[in-house]
């Protein structure tokens, strides 16, 4: 019997950023049918809108329930009938509104089991914001809604850099960084390194909260006071963590290389350089979820939003890690279901 293909979810994005671009650029190449059955949550009069506007050879395939979908085809689930006035780059509550209900309903199907797996095209934070979406991103949304813990986890071929707080001003870190958190991310990236990733034995570096750490408390004395013991204390639990490292050099010397992921402190401390060294082959993973989902490393980017400038590498980085990760948690969990009875066969 031939092996059916992982059926990737894909959400709309903001309807006047470069989502529809980048999904129709990524699946115009037909060898990308070979490794997944594309099914895009919007409506069919939208897409076809938006391949006339950009020129791109895709052939759209109508459904009514992603249930429905058909392999070898790049599906279209009908989730609304309105016609929508689309303006490139402008900020438009009406449209936030359908940008959610594309993502709502791709999460249902997720849950589901009607797609494996789920992409995610940029949503404007602001634009979006509602009544049933209170979040300042899809991580927290989705976190809630498959009622889970998630890390923002951004991955490339040679980079991987999980986050201790993401999206959280920068006055307030000091005070959410805990070490109920501090371990409570060490457990997710780690399991998700495992689970996910193949890494048996996980070396994971930690970056200082303050400016080199804090210089010994002159310069702050989180790190002194909750990093490092915290860090302490699971190396003595046996995890393989080191640092904290002053982020300054850490991504300039090359450190990052001696070590299967880093925990960055907050945000901008973090996706900085991990841009920087892997902007456009990046990925934007949330581990941690019972459900695979990715997003390419970039926002909507209004600034060249219908002007058919769109880089869709980084979405279609995103299909191939989900496809990736999706196979890889399936043998994690089939080796890991009864290990003791698996050793006893050998035996």
């Amino acid at each position: 019997m031939k092996k059916q293909n992982i059926k990737i979810g894909i959400s709309i994005g903001d309807l006047n950023g470069i989502g529809s671009e980048i999904i129709l650029k990524t699946f115009a190449d037909n060898r990308m049918l070979e490794f997944c059955t594309p099914i895009v949550f919007a409506n069919t009069k939208l897409m076809s809108f938006y391949k006339k506007h950009f020129d791109v050879n895709t052939n759209i395939q109508g459904i009514n329930d992603a249930s429905e979908a058909i392999e070898g085809k790049f599906n279209v689930v009908n989730v609304w009938k309105n016609h929508l006035k689309i303006n490139f780059g402008k900020e438009d509550i009406f449209l936030g509104d359908f940008a959610f209900q594309s993502l709502e309903a791709a999460t249902a199907a997720l849950k589901a089991n009607t797609i494996d797996a789920l992409v995610t095209a940029p949503i404007h934070k602001k634009v979006i914001q509602s009544e049933k979406f209170k979040f300042p991103g899809h991580t927290d949304y989705l976190a809630q809604a498959l009622e889970g813990e998630s890390l923002m986890f951004m991955i490339s071929e040679n980079l991987k850099v999980g986050l201790l707080t993401d999206h959280v001003p920068v006055k307030n870190v000091p005070q959410v960084i805990t070490e109920k958190l501090i371990t409570k991310k060490l457990q997710l990236i780690t399991h998700s390194l495992k689970a996910d990733f193949k890494v048996q034995r996980p070396k994971i570096a930690f970056l200082g909260i303050n400016p080199h750490s804090g210089d010994n408390g002159v310069i702050g004395d989180e790190d002194d006071k909750i990093l490092k013991p915290t860090l302490e204390k699971l190396r003595e639990q046996g995890h393989l963590v080191f640092g904290p490292y002053a982020a300054d050099s850490f991504f300039g010397t090359k450190n990052y290389e001696n070590f299967d992921a880093v925990i960055a402190a907050y945000h901008d401390q973090g996706l900085i350089p991990f841009k920087t060294l892997s902007f456009g082959s990046g990925v934007n993973y949330t581990a941690g979820l019972s459900r695979v989902r990715t997003s390419p490393d970039h926002g909507t980017a209004f600034e060249i939003a219908g002007k058919n400038e769109a880089n869709h590498q980084s979405f279609q980085e995103a299909v191939h890690a989900a496809i990736t990760i999706f196979k890889n948690r399936k043998e994690y969990q089939k080796l890991t279901k009864n290990p003791l009875k698996k050793q006893g066969k050998k035996l």
